[in-house]
């Protein structure tokens, strides 16, 4: 099996999501209970973009501690869920057995993942990611081809993410970073830090509590800066074709900077006074059937 490109950088991520991973479910109330009651983590963007994913093979990739990849088995997917942190899927295990949902999880570097995949022919109707993935992605060349490898022809590959511009600010809404990062890493000493905590009930939907305080992650973290054309580049020089895609003024569930405005639906907007800049997008591409 090849190796995963920054090897050392994504290991790093590794121990820094552990750490953060544990505060982030410290401050969501009985998750189990809210999931096996028939509730939701999802939001509406990426709802729109699936469509039906009844009787669909998904696999989510980055799938973090499984609330979203759990929320599609409720609606009838057949789910898989990867994602680097040993916190993050033994968490998502945990919640699957807890909640009487089923679903796999597997711990991996997402690059040996689905090297593994294609070399075992995996093949899935749906490939799925969101909500700080791409950041994560040190290769989209490579992560794009092997999407495309182990997708079934006429398969979907669906993202909501946030949008790079929201990448090129600081949290005090200043403009401080590249918006042509070239895939360049960018290390943040302070770590994954607890973005429920300040994000409260809108990335709770189970219920807030306090949980950790204060929290503080020992452990660097580092990100990579795609822009746009890079991630529509990857795609279709894979073989993917581009169906939808979407731009949002709004970042859900996520406190991106100081001094947003809460709207309705967990919906979060730039400060008062600030111009409208798109915080996420949305995208589908398909792979072509074999006719």
């Amino acid at each position: 099996m090849a190796e995963s490109p920054d090897t050392e950088l994504h290991e790093a991520n590794r121990i820094s999501w552990n750490a953060a991973t544990a505060a982030h479910n410290s401050h969501k109330v009985d998750q189990a209970c809210f999931l096996r009651s028939g509730g939701s983590t999802l939001f509406p963007e990426e709802m729109e973009l699936l469509g039906d994913v009844a009787d669909q093979r998904l696999l989510h990739l980055q799938c973090n501690a499984g609330q979203d990849t759990l929320s599609l088995a409720q609606l009838g997917a057949s789910v898989t869920g990867v994602d680097i942190s040993d916190e993050a899927i033994r968490f998502a295990r945990e919640l699957a057995r807890d909640a009487g949902i089923a679903a796999t999880f597997h711990r991996a570097d997402v690059y040996d993942w689905l090297a593994a995949a294609c070399e075992h022919n995996k093949q899935f109707e749906i490939v799925f990611c969101s909500y700080g993935s791409i950041c994560w992605l040190s290769d989209l060349a490579r992560w794009a081809a092997a999407i495309v490898a182990i997708l079934k022809p006429g398969g979907r590959f669906v993202i909501v993410d946030f949008h790079p511009v929201s990448m090129m600010f600081n949290e005090r809404f200043e403009l401080s970073y590249p918006y042509f990062g070239d895939g360049q890493p960018q290390k943040w000493d302070k770590g994954i830090q607890d973005y429920v905590a300040a994000a409260g009930s809108a990335l709770a939907p189970s219920g807030y509590q306090e949980g950790v305080r204060d929290f503080e992650n020992p452990h660097p973290a580092y990100e990579f800066q795609w822009h746009l054309g890079a991630l529509f580049g990857s795609l279709l020089n894979a073989g993917l074709r581009i169906e939808r895609f979407r731009e949002y003024p709004y970042a859900n569930g996520a406190m991106l900077f100081e001094n947003m405005r809460t709207a309705l639906g967990r919906r979060m907007y730039p400060p008062d006074g600030v111009p409208s800049v798109p915080l996420m997008f949305g995208l589908v591409a398909s792979k072509p059937s074999r006719d």
